[in-house]
């Protein structure tokens, strides 16, 4: 026999119907006074890594970070096929830890094993993850990653062109068929520009008549205007205006990346493989340094939010300063011996 009320349900084994029906009365009257507990019980939901990550903070990235797309990037490539599926309480640091030593012990698309900031991304968007989960109260178990040690990165490497790498990249540029690619690169070495700053550049922040360009919040920071050069404007002035973007992607949409193209001129340049796009500024800051222009100054131009970034570039201005230094000697010496009076073979200066 089973007994259902305003959708609680009671069932009972009798052996008759007598008994049966008198049964469902006295069960009907109990379940109508609430005396069985037999409550709707809720379904709660089990929150992993993943659901959390398409749910909610996809979505949030989305709306508060440009750079969503290396979060989903990163997130599909080592923390989904490691952590996706567990339970966000049952994520510890043991895991975050082991997680570290595989990609250490893994090795990357182009078989060189993942670099320390490579590493460090992945356990930095996981940490963020965490805390957002804990913020928003969808988590209350400690962050895994709070006691997990970072890998240490070396920020101090900079990559400098010679002057034969810097002439045969302009020479590909200047015969390359893809006047946009070399737009783009030509445009970098002349500004310092971040890759990520270009891909977001319109036309409206360039200002041809005062040779000014607009940054929009570089790397995070404030909106800065910084001054153009002459090489600089040339490499855009004659590219077609197809889009807001200066360097529009499919569809007149922003260009998200720009490796395979940047790959290839590398090539044609045969610059070292190991250069990065990135290192592009290098050359730009190291050159306005040997030239006697402050570091300061040169911060600026590169939108260094921390003074101490450009004083990788400070033994430039040491090397500046020495040559200013012979210099001196060279000028002075010839300047005396400009006014050298011979008298009988030999010499002496003026009243002496």
């Amino acid at each position: 026999m089973s007994v259902s009320v305003r959708g609680k349900r009671q069932t009972r084994v009798v052996d008759n119907l007598t008994m049966a029906r008198e049964v469902e009365a006295a069960v009907k009257d109990d379940l109508v006074r609430d005396e069985y507990d037999i409550a709707d019980h809720k379904v709660v939901e089990v929150v992993t890594l993943d659901s959390f990550f398409e749910k909610h903070l996809l979505p949030w990235a989305k709306e508060h970070k440009r750079t969503w797309r290396n979060d989903r990037y990163l997130y599909d490539s080592h923390l989904r096929p490691r952590l996706g599926n567990k339970p966000l309480d049952q994520i510890t640091s043991f895991d975050v830890d082991k997680m570290k030593l595989a990609m250490k012990k893994t090795k990357n698309k182009q078989g060189r094993p993942f670099t320390p900031a490579s590493i460090k991304h992945v356990i930095v968007l996981l940490k963020r993850l965490s805390n957002l989960a804990i913020r928003w109260r969808i988590h209350t178990e400690a962050n895994p990653c709070a006691s997990v040690e970072l890998p240490k990165l070396d920020n101090k490497v900079t990559e400098f062109l010679s002057d034969e790498e810097t002439e045969r990249l302009l020479k590909v540029l200047a015969s390359w068929p893809f006047k946009q690619v070399a737009g783009f690169i030509r445009f970098a070495m002349f500004t310092g520009c971040r890759r990520g700053e270009l891909f977001r550049l319109k036309w409206a922040d360039v200002d041809f008549d005062r040779k000014l360009l607009t940054l929009r919040a570089p790397k995070g920071g404030k909106t800065e205007t910084i001054p153009l050069s002459d090489p600089a404007l040339s490499a855009i002035v004659e590219m077609p205006r197809k889009s807001e973007h200066v360097f529009p992607g499919k569809g007149g949409a922003m260009l998200t990346d720009f490796k395979n193209p940047w790959v290839r001129v590398k090539k044609a340049a045969k610059l070292p493989e190991s250069f990065r796009f990135h290192g592009l500024r290098h050359p730009f800051a190291s050159t306005l340094v040997s030239s006697g222009v402050e570091l300061y100054t040169v911060g600026r131009l590169l939108t260094h939010k921390q003074a101490s970034t450009t004083q990788r570039y400070a033994h430039l201005s040491d090397e500046a300063m020495r040559r200013a230094a012979e210099r001196s000697g060279d000028l002075i010496t010839a300047r005396a011996n400009e006014k050298v009076i011979p008298i009988s073979g030999d010499w002496q200066l003026p009243g002496g």
